[in-house]
């Protein structure tokens, strides 16, 4: 029997999962299935609709060998392992003749710990250890979460935290989860061979496509120690969110109520100087947190770095003393000096990681009205960890409807820590960027307007020209409005603002769950939905209940941001242009994903109002549009207001 061409795989998969072949979905899996031959690496935008899961997925299960697939959203993970790839595996067994085996993987606090349900967990307080079942009031919401969870642990395979529906708060699951740091180990737990965490690396193991997340891919790579499997390809989908998520993972943080728990835990586990060390060392920390300005802190003040030292020095006396006594008073010892271990470790890393000063790492102090202050360091970049640990032995194919900013993918691939496309060295990988388009016809269904007549808005202050803008767009447009905006304060005062002057109901991002808001808004063609960075990026709307996306302003970085001013330095300092690196790529990035929530499906008209004449005005402002989906653009006014009364009219005439 012939091998299957690409053609014949990808033309019954996508039969299988009832969709249409695309030309730009044939080509992504063309080039897909070309770098994985060259073990080379792919950045490939594909936009909405192209049907880039199946691009990626029919090439990497034709090649044979494990593949890795790593998302940003739970949305998609499901999507990929609840229906693509069954129909997918399904479709190709009989032209493949074989069943490749998948199977979805996460870090170990997304499974419920058998250990901590059934034995209970450290109290934080002093009476040491508790039972959390009994301590909670049934009739509390506490109470009837754990409740639900333990009736759930006898009736789940998965463990998977993200199949309960419905969820529960993160303070029940800290009751039945543990980090990885915590964990017993499967060889010293009495519930190892039972455990949730070690069958899903086990079936992972197996798997020829393991799906997972950003956030383990970061800790596989920073950490050293191998959590996914070997694998000979890397797929990265929704590409764009990587670095911020490589750097969430990078980023430390020490806070009072951290360090308190920790000198808790250990307290009753180590030898009384020991304990009284690390108590003086916390206090002194909280001392100086209590006058913590937010900021920056381009170098560690004295009474901090004296603080974190002797933090430093104290939990590592601790750590020693944990590993050298043993308490057989305390129950279930091995797991209360586990925790107790993982919570000391992590204060001392933290405070060694300061105090030694890298200047790869930029330091600032936080502050939050309900949890106080915290001082947090993340490296200033991460495309030299990406470069070094993402590129090498695998080829790597990244994928996202935006990756091509201002006309090209190198802004991306700088952030990846790659060198512009078709630039030759021994040291650095080998790239190609691909753009399959889009099924849509976007200057036919979409119409980008900007606002030029709107004064620039500034940093504080009300912009009541631009309510007055919105409003009458709202008005035109008959509600249909998804509302993008810079500032949970922007959203809150144009939710207030439009609540008093039209007839339209309008959601606010935070007075119900994200996925109550987008169920209602589009089940509601009047209603509008206002909100900041989630909606941006995370609203699949398709059909009239979405006709007008509206963008406050250019989402710029705060000039406060520490982390991102401080990208922005480097890279003047290194010669550069900071602004276009760092605030421009940020900003297209934000907006290439906000106007893509516009047009979802073939039939989708509408408009994308940016209220920031800027857009129009500013010597950057043709890189930003350049980054935007190609539609039909214009700063009338007056022509937006038609367009929108024209679609909105079309949408009641058909019942919509």
């Amino acid at each position: 029997m012939t091998k299957p061409s690409l053609p014949e795989l990808l033309h019954a998969a996508v039969t299988a999962v009832g969709g249409t072949e695309r030309p730009g979905q044939a080509a992504m899996a063309e080039a897909v299935a070309e770098a994985v031959d060259d073990q080379s690496h792919l950045l490939v935008q594909a936009g909405t609709g192209t049907g880039k899961s199946l691009g990626y997925l029919v090439p990497a299960l034709a090649h044979g060998e494990r593949v890795v697939v790593a998302t940003a959203t739970l949305a998609l993970q499901r999507q990929l392992v609840e229906r693509d790839l069954p129909r997918t595996v399904d479709a190709l067994h009989p032209l493949l003749r074989r069943r490749p085996q998948f199977a979805m993987l996460k870090g170990r606090s997304n499974y419920l710990c058998l250990h901590r349900l059934h034995e209970g967990v450290p109290q934080d307080e002093e009476e040491g250890l508790f039972d959390p079942f009994e301590a909670a009031a049934p009739s509390s919401k506490l109470g009837q979460d754990l409740i639900r969870l333990r009736d759930w642990s006898d009736e789940t395979e998965s463990g998977d935290r993200d199949d309960l529906t419905p969820g529960v708060s993160d303070r029940a699951w800290a009751q039945v989860s543990v980090s990885s740091r915590e964990c017993l180990g499967a060889s010293k737990c009495a519930y190892g061979a039972e455990c949730f965490a070690e069958a899903a690396r086990e079936r992972a193991k197996l798997a020829e496509v393991v799906v997972t997340n950003h956030a383990l891919l970061a800790i596989d790579a920073i950490e050293g120690a191998p959590v996914l499997p070997q694998h000979e390809v890397l797929i990265v989908d929704e590409a764009h969110e990587l670095v911020s998520r490589v750097t969430g993972v990078a980023t430390g943080e020490l806070t009072p109520g951290q360090v308190n728990r920790a000198v808790r835990r250990a307290a009753k586990l180590v030898n009384e100087k020991a304990a009284d060390a690390l108590q003086t060392a916390s206090e002194g920390f909280e001392r100086v947190m209590e006058l913590a300005l937010p900021g920056r802190l381009e170098e560690v003040p004295e009474d901090l770095n004296y603080a974190l030292l002797a933090l430093r020095d104290a939990a590592r006396t601790v750590i020693s003393a944990l590993g050298a006594t043993r308490d057989k008073s305390v129950q279930d010892e091995d797991a209360v000096r586990k925790q107790a271990l993982a919570s000391v470790e992590s204060i001392h890393g933290v405070a060694e990681r300061i105090t030694h000063g890298s200047e790869y790492d930029v330091v600032w102090f936080e502050r939050h009205d309900r949890f106080g202050a915290s001082l947090r360091v993340a490296p200033l970049s991460v495309s030299g960890l990406l470069r070094e640990k993402l590129f090498t032995e695998r080829s790597v194919v990244l994928t996202s409807a935006t990756l091509k900013l201002g006309g090209d993918f190198n802004g991306v691939g700088a952030s990846l820590g790659l060198a512009p496309e078709g630039t030759g060295g021994e040291d650095l990988p080998q790239w190609k960027g691909l753009d399959v388009g889009s099924p849509f016809d976007y200057p036919k269904q979409g119409i980008l307007y900007v606002a030029r007549h709107l004064a620039t808005p500034g940093r504080e202050g009300s912009r009541t020209d631009m309510l007055d803008e919105l409003a009458e767009l709202v008005e035109a447009a008959g509600g249909r409005t998804l509302g993008l905006f810079s500032s949970m304060r922007a959203a809150q005062a144009a939710a207030e603002e439009l609540r008093g002057r039209l007839d339209k109901p309008i959601l606010l991002q935070g007075e119900e769950t994200l996925g109550e808001l987008i169920k209602n808004f589009a089940a509601d063609p009047e209603t509008c939905l206002f909100g900041t960075l989630s909606l941006w990026q995370g609203v699949d709307v398709p059909g009239a209940s979405c006709q007008l996306v509206v963008m406050d302003r250019i989402p710029f970085p705060r000039p406060d941001d520490p982390l991102m001013s401080a990208r922005q330095k480097a890279v003047e300092e290194a010669g550069g242009n900071g602004f276009m690196a760092v605030a421009a790529t940020h900003a297209a990035l934000l907006m290439a994903q906000g106007a893509g929530r516009l047009v979802r499906a073939t039939g989708d008209k509408g408009v994308v109002a940016v209220l920031d004449p800027r857009l129009a005005n500013a010597r950057y402002g043709s890189y930003l549009r350049a980054s935007l989906p190609d539609f039909w653009y214009t700063t009338d006014r007056n022509q937006a207001r038609r367009s929108l009364a024209a679609i909105d009219a079309a949408a009641t005439a058909d019942g919509r």
